[in-house]
């Protein structure tokens, strides 16, 4: 991923080597990349491969920038929605939830539900398909922009066959309108590594206590490095952001089956960390939705809980929530759908610190 910008540090998106699917055992998942595609300045690495942010929470701090959640990085974190029907539910306690791990139960030890300040991540197809459809969906998103907390930070990433950085962490709208501005509408369509090369700079450079990247594509990946299934990997390894995907698979550009892989990877990539993927029929219809993606990320719970296996014990980990309230119908609890233990906390426990 590269910067446009000269008044910013040139950053290189690194492509890496994987194995060949051909390579991998029939019905087994693809292995995953030794290094992920990620960040970097001055060809040196901004962040080691296991140094991302544990699911974490803690105590809530009121500070100049707004409310700062201060983490304890043995906790897990998980920002939740609860909705009955379609109706967002805001008026839940703590007592409402249950948390399981692999199927046994967690003593919740935190929870908040306050409108905390997000780093997000706008992650903008710009190949050639998108030309016409820009317009509309760069307005879309500075409004979700202008609709949620003033005290979010935000980066745009517009991506074809390559991923740029068209404007750093800023929570200027105007220099935020800027790099969504930058329309080349060319190439192919390199989503994979967008999306995990974007969640490894939300964990170096993210500053705000929840996480969010943000989908805007109309065509199927077909110029990433990396899988799908590797790069659900990698977002869970970092326990990182919420995904949301708002897929524009309308029109005559591609073919059914290619929409029909496309709507799959952008359901798989949210609903594994716990977003929402949106298929509008038109453009016209990508405001409304950017303003239900505002409300959602306004409308979370953050519950933190420790986990009763052992850190040290490795291996991908299984959460379910859920939710009951006296009055209510069926609650229905969206988060992420697990995560894997931080290594840089398996380090720490084999240490015995």
């Amino acid at each position: 991923m590269r910067l446009r910008s000269n008044a910013i540090p040139a950053l290189l998106f690194c492509a890496l080597a994987l194995p060949l699917a051909a390579q991998q055992a029939p019905g087994r998942p693809a292995a995953p990349p030794a290094q992920p595609p990620s960040l970097t300045e001055d060809r040196d690495p901004v962040r080691s491969p296991d140094a991302g942010p544990e699911g974490a929470s803690g105590a809530l701090h009121k500070e100049p920038e707004g409310y700062v959640l201060r983490t304890n990085v043995d906790e897990v974190v998980l920002n939740a929605s609860v909705l009955e029907g379609n109706r967002l539910v805001q008026d839940l306690k703590k007592e409402n939830f249950q948390v399981f791990e692999d199927g046994v139960q967690q003593s919740i030890l935190s929870f908040q539900h306050t409108d905390l300040p997000v780093s997000i991540g706008l992650v903008i197809d710009n190949s050639g398909s998108m030309s016409r459809k820009r317009p509309a969906v760069n307005k879309s998103t500075l409004d979700l922009i202008q609709a949620s907390n003033p005290s979010d930070e935000a980066f745009v990433v517009n991506f074809s066959d390559e991923a740029f950085i068209d404007q750093d962490f800023t929570a200027d709208v105007n220099r935020l309108r800027d790099g969504l501005s930058h329309i080349e509408s060319r190439g192919g369509t390199a989503l994979y590594d967008a999306v995990v090369a974007s969640a490894d700079k939300l964990a170096t450079d993210g500053k705000r206590p929840k996480q969010v990247i943000i989908i805007v594509t109309d065509g199927e990946d077909n110029a990433s490095t990396l899988t799908l299934e590797q790069t659900i990997r990698r977002v869970q390894q970092l326990s990182g952001p919420v995904i949301y995907s708002i897929g524009l698979l309308f029109g005559d550009d591609m073919s059914r089956s290619e929409a029909r892989h496309a709507r799959r990877a952008l359901e798989m990539l949210s609903t594994e960390t716990g977003g929402q993927a949106y298929f509008p029929r038109s453009v016209e219809q990508v405001d409304q939705i950017a303003a239900e993606v505002a409300r959602d990320i306004r409308s979370q719970y953050t519950i933190g809980y420790h986990s009763t296996k052992p850190v040290t014990e490795p291996g991908f980990r299984h959460v379910q929530v859920t939710a009951s309230a006296s009055g209510m119908g069926k609650l229905d609890v969206r988060t992420r759908t697990g995560y894997y233990p931080s290594a840089r906390n398996q380090k720490k426990a084999a240490a015995g610190q």
